[in-house]
């Protein structure tokens, strides 16, 4: 009778150690859990800003494509949608809450530096004078002082627009809800004063989006949003 107490008592002791081993490996995995970092929103990071806008721009384009459909909306929302997919997998590589979308980006960003601000009216239009623009010796069209032609100068627009970039690869390139194929953008990134000059390919929900590649040229490391942006029209 003891020996089998005896037994009875070591196997009750070795149940209440593995009991206590298994109890206190939960409690490390839930500290564990507990202690990892939340997702980021746009709020707490420029990177999930950054992607949070792309989103809300690509899904804003979808949206209008299904509301005003044509021969090539259908071509469109599909490629698009591929586009979302990937935001969303570099939302999650990146430690952002994925699917957080922000549209209206142009409405949100800060005041525009004084240096994109337009030409006053009577600047922009100087030909209502009874003189005749381009017919005065030695002047063309749009030369008066301190302006040039939108073509050779540049013609800043989108003024106060955030710049970010629209997911889609291919040769450094530009889509637009305000100017049609074809039109010609240089971005200036004011925070490293990196630009570039591209060529407006198709249509998209913002002023402007640069696709990868041309992103990749004006972009600081790490940020997919450029807040200080000059964007001028030079052809």
């Amino acid at each position: 009778m003891s020996r089998r107490r005896t037994l009875s008592t070591k196997k009750k002791v070795a149940l209440l150690v593995s009991a206590a081993t298994v109890a206190g490996g939960g409690a490390f995995v839930m500290a564990s859990t507990s202690n990892a970092a939340p997702p980021k929103t746009a709020a707490e990071s420029s990177v999930c800003q950054g992607l949070a806008t792309a989103l809300g721009n690509n899904q804003r384009f979808i949206e209008e494509q299904r509301a005003r459909p044509d021969a090539q909306s259908a071509a469109r929302i599909t490629n698009r949608e591929a586009v979302v997919a990937q935001i969303k997998v570099q939302q999650e590589a990146s430690g952002c809450v994925v699917g957080e979308s922000a549209q209206g980006s142009q409405a949100a960003a800060p005041a525009a530096p004084p240096a994109q601000s337009q030409p006053p009216a009577e600047q922009a239009q100087p030909s209502q004078p009874a003189e005749q623009p381009g017919e005065q010796p030695g002047e063309q069209p749009g030369e008066q002082p301190g302006e040039q032609p939108a073509e050779q100068a540049g013609e800043q627009v989108c003024n106060g627009s955030t710049v970010t970039l629209s997911g889609e690869g291919g040769a450094p390139a530009a889509s637009s809800n305000q100017f049609p194929a074809g039109t010609k953008l240089k971005v200036t990134n004011l925070d490293n004063n990196k630009s570039t000059t591209v060529e407006v390919t198709s249509v998209s929900g913002s002023c402007v989006l640069l696709n990868n590649a041309a992103f990749e040229q004006v972009r600081e490391p790490g940020k997919f949003l450029i807040r200080r942006a000059v964007i001028e029209k030079v052809g």
